[in-house]
C-alpha cells in the first residue's frame, strides 16, 4: 500500500469509530432516561372496605364511690380497754371494733335480775312458766279463805232458818263472806300488779343486756375499717364516734346522661368501666339505679352502677369512664388499624384506584381490636393500603397485592 493511500484510509476509519461511539452514547443515556421516567411500581399490601355491624357505646364519666359506709359510734359511756382493728384492716359483719370496759354495766344487769328474780318468786313462777294469776299463793290464799266463808255462811244461813243462831250472829258471817270476796279480788288484782312490775323488771334486764352488749362495739357491715379515732384508755361518751367502715365490694359509680342520649340508658343494662389507674383493663358493672328526672343545672340524667370488686382493686374515689352500649343501628364501615396514619390530629387513608394511590381525610369512629370505624371518607368495597408506613403520597403507582 502506497503512503498517499494510507494518509487517506486513516481519517475515514477514524471517523467511523467516532459516529459509533456516539450511536452507543445516545443509546446509553435514553435507557437512563427512560429508567428514571419510569420506575418501578411499589408492591404493596389491600384490602378492602369491610361493612358490618358492631357494638356501639356512649361514652360517660362519675366517680367510684364505696357501696355503704357507716359511721360506728359507742351505745354506751366507758373507757376503752381493747381495740383489735387497724386503719385498712378487713372485717366482716358483727367483728369486734372497740371493746369498753363492761364493770359497771355488768353489775346494773346483776341488780336488774335480781329484782326481776324477787317479783317471779313472789308470783310463784318457775323455770319460766307462764302467769296464771290463779296459781299466784296470795291468789290461792285468798281463794281457800273465800271458799271457807261461803261455807260457813251456807251453814249458818240454815242454821238461822231453824232458829238455833241469832240473826246478828248470821249477819256477822255474812259479813265475814263479803271481806273474804273483796280479800280474794284485791289478791288477784295485787297478782296483776305484780306480774306488770315483773314485766318492767324484765324490761330493765334487756337493757342492761344490752348494755353489757354494746360494751363491744362490732361492724355493721362487712368491709375495711377507714378509721379508728380512739385507743385504749379513751374515755368514750354514749354516741361518739369511733370507727369508720366502709363496704368496698361492690364499688357504686355515679355517671351523668345527656338529655338527648336518656333513652339508651335502664336498669339492668351493662356497663364497661375504665379507670387511668389500669390502662387498657375493663371493669363489669351494672345499672341499678336511673333517676326519674333530670337535673335542672346540666339537664342531664344520674344513673347509679354497681361494680363488683372482689379483689378491691378499683378504690372509691377512682375517676372511671363508662361505655353504655347503644341499641343496633347502621353497620360500620371498617379498615384494619394499621391504614390510618395520623399525623397532627389529621386521620387518612391511602386507596388504590387504577394501581394508582388517592389520599383521603377520614373521620375516625368506634376502635375495635385490630380495625377501626370510618365515619367518612371512604366507601363500601373501597381498596386501601393496609400498611402505608409514610411511603405513600397521592398519585403514586403502586402494585397491589
Amino acid at each position: 500500500m502506497t503512503r498517499r493511500r494510507f494518509d487517506l484510509l486513516v481519517p475515514g476509519i477514524a471517523l467511523i469509530l467516532t459516529g459509533s461511539l456516539l450511536t452507543a452514547g445516545c443509546s446509553s443515556t435514553a435507557e437512563t432516561a427512560e429508567a428514571v421516567r419510569a420506575p418501578e411500581p411499589l408492591a404493596i399490601a389491600t384490602a378492602a372496605v369491610e361493612s358490618r355491624s358492631i357494638d356501639r357505646y356512649l361514652r360517660v364519666t362519675g366517680s367510684l364511690m364505696a357501696d355503704a359506709q357507716a359511721e360506728v359510734s359507742a351505745e354506751t359511756a366507758g373507757r376503752v380497754i381493747e381495740t383489735p382493728v387497724e386503719r385498712g384492716t378487713r372485717v366482716a359483719q358483727g367483728a369486734l371494733l372497740v371493746r369498753i370496759s363492761p364493770s359497771e354495766t355488768a353489775a346494773q344487769l346483776q341488780e336488774a335480775d335480781a329484782n326481776a328474780a324477787q317479783i317471779e318468786a313472789k308470783l310463784g313462777l318457775v323455770g319460766g312458766q307462764p302467769f296464771d294469776r290463779m296459781r299466784v299463793p296470795d291468789v290461792m290464799n285468798a281463794k281457800a279463805s273465800l271458799d271457807l266463808a261461803e261455807a260457813e255462811y251456807n251453814r249458818m244461813r240454815s242454821l238461822v232458818d231453824q232458829k238455833v243462831i241469832s240473826q246478828s250472829e248470821f249477819d256477822q258471817r255474812r259479813t265475814q263472806l263479803e271481806a273474804a270476796r273483796q280479800n280474794y279480788q284485791s289478791a288477784q288484782n295485787l297478782a296483776d300488779q305484780s306480774y306488770r312490775s315483773l314485766e318492767a323488771a324484765r324490761a330493765r334486764v334487756a337493757l342492761a343486756r344490752k348494755s353489757v352488749a354494746d360494751t363491744s362495739v362490732r361492724a355493721p357491715l362487712t368491709g375495711l375499717v377507714a378509721e379508728r379515732v380512739v385507743s385504749v384508755g379513751d374515755y368514750v361518751t354514749r354516741g361518739q364516734r369511733v370507727a369508720t367502715v366502709v363496704r368496698v365490694d361492690p364499688l357504686r359509680v355515679e355517671l351523668t346522661i345527656p338529655e338527648q342520649h336518656v333513652s339508651l340508658v335502664k336498669v339492668g343494662q351493662q356497663v364497661r368501666l375504665t379507670v387511668d389507674a389500669y390502662p387498657g383493663e375493663e371493669f363489669a358493672a351494672t345499672v341499678r339505679f336511673v333517676s326519674p328526672s333530670l337535673r335542672p343545672d346540666q339537664r342531664a340524667l344520674t344513673v347509679e352502677a354497681i361494680a363488683p370488686n372482689a379483689d378491691s382493686r378499683l378504690k372509691p374515689g377512682f375517676f372511671a369512664t363508662a361505655l353504655v352500649r347503644q341499641p343496633d343501628a347502621a353497620p360500620a364501615l371498617l379498615v384494619p388499624a394499621t391504614a390510618v396514619e395520623t399525623v397532627a390530629g389529621t386521620s387518612r387513608v391511602y386507596t388504590v384506584k387504577d394501581n394508582r394511590i388517592e389520599e383521603r381525610i377520614v373521620t375516625l369512629g368506634e376502635k375495635l381490636d385490630a380495625q377501626v370505624e370510618i365515619t367518612s371518607g371512604v366507601s363500601k368495597g373501597d381498596i386501601i393500603a393496609t400498611d402505608p408506613k409514610g411511603r405513600l403520597s397521592d398519585g403514586q403507582q403502586v402494585k397491589p397485592r
